[in-house]
């Protein structure tokens, strides 16, 4: 079935795909689903599609959504084409194919630019898109089992809009070049999550090596970019990899709050890791073992409380900026943690819009012998103490360890292929070579000799 608003130099390809129509641009921007390529040459549309050009990288069975520095290329491409003179008359249709997961990432894409560029609302959004009743796979988090969450696009859209609205998010001052070099594992793995806030890294190792395949940084390789950025605080949830004096001799606050891989924070490490961010003169640098599950999910904490976005904005938001962020059960956790964590915010900007005090005690000092374990912290039961213990991190290769595996073997595929590119192309310069060294030296050169014998002669 076609979409109602689809003029008629479509209609006769009703039967082939499902369209909706942008209306903003001068009714130029179209998304379709196609069950085949478009023919080129049409005088008055031009199609294009992304489907293999901005892929997502899983660990597992996620497939999205795609990451900040695809949103941007993205945006980047569309705008470009809009503008293109030689385009200036034609329809701009983005097109996808019948792979459900390439067309949930095709339209949180497209979705994504009209939240940014035409200041249309989620809703307006996510309606237009679901036209001629067309339906789009949830993403899932990069766990390795049955999916028990699910991500919507209306959750995505609402993450883009909220980030717009808090100022998370600007296109104008967003380095694509840096983001896509950090990201990478041999580069320090770790994301902005709120500019000017919040970073979430991978932890650091006592020194700087491979293992597994996995490219591990000593803490003195973080502090020029630190330094640079005003990170002030260093929090630390997994188990001791590093002597966080290193940290705190090069002026650096650290903390350690431990709870066990793959698991959800206690309410005293959730009160404890607001304290400390609510404190923190300058930038916080949040890290677990791969940066993602108990790293999301702590400041997810922060974002549901002081921004008031709900769990699922808040998990799609930090999955847009940092891939495969928020595991398992701490999905659920956020979700049974929203309505707490908006009145703690609530509470927290009525007295500071009352110009009253707050009253924050900073719990930890940034002394690496001190953990959550402390005995002073009476509230805390034996299971909950239990979780803190980093002997299982020791014993086993834990969740982190898996998924920074995942991540370092995905992203070694590129250059993999720029090598065998490479050699494929020497491979055919040689073969070339010999032929043409072949029909030199078998028929010319012989000829050549043949005459210059004559000459002589």
């Amino acid at each position: 079935m076609c979409s109602s608003s689809l003029k008629s130099p479509y209609r006769k390809h009703c039967d082939v795909y499902k369209s909706f129509k942008f209306s903003y641009i001068s009714d130029r921007l179209y998304f379709a689903i196609l069950c085949q390529k478009p023919k080129s040459g049409a005088a008055n549309s031009h199609y294009f599609c992304i489907d293999d050009e901005l892929v997502y990288e899983n660990f597992y069975a996620d497939f999205g959504p795609l990451n900040l520095a695809m949103v941007y290329r993205y945006c980047c491409k569309l705008n470009k084409k809009l503008k293109s003179f030689s385009l200036i008359r034609k329809k701009i249709i983005h097109y996808t194919g019948f792979d459900q997961k390439k067309q949930a990432n095709a339209a949180f894409l497209i979705g994504s630019y009209a939240i940014i560029y035409l200041r249309e609302s989620p809703e307006d959004v996510y309606r237009l898109i679901l036209a001629g009743s067309v339906s789009y796979l949830p993403f899932r988090d990069a766990s390795f089992g049955t999916c028990s969450f699910h991500l919507t696009l209306l959750d995505c859209f609402h993450a883009i809009n909220k980030a717009l609205q808090y100022g998370f998010l600007d296109f104008n001052t967003f380095d694509v070049n840096e983001y896509e070099h950090y990201e990478r594992a041999e580069n320090g793995d770790f994301n902005w999550i709120i500019p000017n806030k919040f970073i979430a890294f991978s932890g650091p190792h006592s020194r700087s090596k491979i293992e597994n395949g996995y490219p591990h940084h000593a803490p003195e390789a973080y502090f020029p970019y630190f330094r640079k950025h005003k990170v002030t605080t260093i929090i630390r949830l997994n188990k001791k990899l590093y002597d966080a004096k290193r940290f705190t001799d090069a002026g650096f606050e650290h903390f350690d709050l431990f709870f066990a891989d793959g698991s959800t924070p206690s309410d005293t490490i959730v009160k404890t890791f607001l304290n400390i961010c609510e404190n923190a003169e300058g930038v916080i640098a949040v890290h677990c073992k791969a940066g993602l599950g108990r790293t999301g999910t702590l400041i997810a904490c922060y974002i549901m409380k002081h921004y008031r976005m709900t769990a699922a904005e808040t998990i799609a938001w930090i999955r847009i900026n940092r891939p495969g962020s928020v595991i398992g059960p701490q999905q659920h956790f956020l979700m049974d943690k929203q309505a707490e964590l908006w009145t703690e915010g609530d509470i927290f900007r009525a007295k500071l819009k009352g110009n009253r005090k707050i009253a924050v005690t900073r719990i930890l000092s940034g002394v690496d012998d001190i953990s959550i374990n402390d005995t002073r912290n009476r509230r805390m039961s034996r299971k909950d103490i239990e979780l803190y213990s980093d002997e299982d991190e020791t014993k086993c290769v834990t969740q982190g360890d898996k998924l920074r595996a995942l991540k370092s073997r995905r992203q070694a595929k590129a250059p993999t292929a720029s090598v065998l590119t490479w050699l494929l192309a020497m491979l055919v310069s040689t073969l070339c070579s010999i032929v043409i060294w072949w029909i030199v030296c078998g028929s010319l050169l012989p000829s050549l000799l043949f005459c210059l014998d004559g000459l002589r002669t």
